[in-house]
């Protein structure tokens, strides 16, 4: 897959689940190594989840991994903090924010 199309699916997994419950501002930096290499980010502001093509140089985490792990994350396939426990993702920041993400709540489905 290209980046692009990496990125195009990561948005539409993540613009489905439910962060209004998430009131903090929280910002997470994807990057993304192997195939479909390149960076992006997800914020979560007053509840409202934003996902764009950009580095994101003032986030609270950066996250590293494959493409196919976060199209996984992204679809609530899996659990990021399982991720980072097996060492599929690598991350640099704040590790409390970034267990953040296992707060989106995805409808009719389960973390693995």
């Amino acid at each position: 897959m290209t980046y692009e199309e990496i990125f195009n699916k990561t948005k539409e997994d993540f613009m489905q689940a439910d962060a209004s419950h998430i009131q903090e501002h929280l910002a997470f930096q994807f990057n993304i190594v192997g195939e479909g290499e390149g960076a992006f980010y997800v914020e979560i502001k007053d509840g409202e989840l934003h996902v764009e093509p950009y580095e994101y140089y003032d986030r609270d985490v950066l996250l590293i991994c494959r493409a196919d792990t976060l199209l996984k994350i992204a679809s609530g396939e899996l659990d990021p903090g399982f991720a980072y426990t097996i060492g599929k993702i690598k991350l640099r920041g704040d590790i409390e924010k970034a267990l953040m993400l296992k707060q989106l709540s995805y409808p009719n489905r389960s973390h693995r």
